[in-house]
């Protein structure tokens, strides 16, 4: 058995991939999970996976948001950017794509040829084009995140570049009497425009979205009608950074 660790910004995801190749996917919130599972050693706060009920003798690989501020002991540990390429290239069957990975507080994107990353761009400085920022826009228009991700037409017109600022013009413009579904449509637009120039960089006729964000249906509508590409989405998108974890830790993707 093969077990995957990805340590996110906001939920901490597990994998646990068995000899059948079946999935055991499992989430915590990510502080929690750090307060149940880490402990102090030699000096180093650290997780400690023994506490973890996992299969005995498994090979495990982390990655993550705190892959290196928090270590994992007896895991091996590799980048975000590989891990969610190896889930996405396991997943899907495909080689040669573009991956787009919006998480929780990140963005990412990698140009896959031949299964493996030939450049990739990431924006970790501002959380404008990331989960955190749909989720403060959910709570500003009073409406669940998949309310919010059912609208993308009739966009209205959200220029702030700031996660802080954005929330700050979506209020303006409900006080101008702007409709719940435009102002989500705009959000979602914003959202796009954030990440529109990393995937106009690393172009390709397919693009592989993970991510929690993937989960959003507008904005999957919007990156097709804007690039031209298909969108493909793995299954449990979110998921995709802790099964290329257990691709790594069992050296599934063999050259």
């Amino acid at each position: 058995m093969f077990v995957g660790l990805d340590l996110g910004s906001r939920s901490t995801k597990i994998a646990v991939m068995k000899e059948d190749r079946s999935l055991d996917l499992q989430k915590y919130d990510t502080m929690k999970f750090y307060r149940e599972y880490g402990k102090i050693e030699n000096g180093r706060f650290m997780i400690n996976i023994n506490n973890l009920a996992l299969p005995a003798g498994a090979a495990v690989t982390a990655t993550g948001y705190g892959r290196q501020a928090v270590p994992v002991q007896g895991a091996g540990i590799i980048p975000e950017i590989k891990a969610h390429v190896l889930g996405a290239v396991y997943q899907t069957g495909l080689t040669e794509f573009t991956l787009l990975d919006l998480g929780g507080q990140d963005s990412k994107v990698a140009l896959v040829r031949k299964g493996r990353i030939a450049d990739f761009l990431t924006n970790d400085k501002c959380a404008a084009s990331t989960g955190r920022y749909l989720e403060n826009m959910a709570a500003a228009l009073s409406i669940s995140l998949e309310e919010l991700s059912r609208y993308c037409r009739n966009p209205a017109e959200l220029t702030s570049t700031c996660a802080v600022f954005g929330e700050s013009e979506l209020i303006g413009k409900i006080a101008e009497g702007y409709s719940v579904s435009d102002l989500a449509a705009g959000v979602n637009h914003s959202i796009f425009r954030r990440i529109m120039p990393m995937l106009a960089k690393l172009r390709s006729k397919t693009i592989i979205f993970t991510g929690g964000v993937a989960y959003n249906e507008a904005l999957r509508q919007i990156i097709r009608e804007e690039t031209g590409a298909s969108v493909i989405v793995p299954e449990n998108p979110d998921y995709a950074g802790a099964v290329g974890c257990c691709v790594d830790a069992g050296n599934l993707l063999k050259p």
